[in-house]
């Protein structure tokens, strides 16, 4: 499985934020700022905070896809 983070840059746009407000907002530093970037993994408390700041649910901001069998 795959996490895709597409979500989570729209509705930055949307908002009219820049990743520098998420991470300030959240309380996240730059390397997970990276990660998500990357469509990395990181924690889910991580998520959580992101999802707190933004007001939203982390299906608002993520996609899993299931790799193709």
């Amino acid at each position: 499985m795959t996490v895709n983070y597409n979500k989570l840059w729209k509705m930055l746009i949307d908002k009219n934020m820049m990743k520098k407000d998420l991470r300030e907002a959240a309380g996240v530093t730059t390397n997970v700022m990276a990660k998500l970037g990357k469509n990395e993994h990181v924690s889910t408390e991580v998520l959580c905070k992101i999802c707190e700041a933004l007001e939203c649910e982390m299906d608002d901001i993520m996609d899993i896809q299931r790799s193709p069998d």
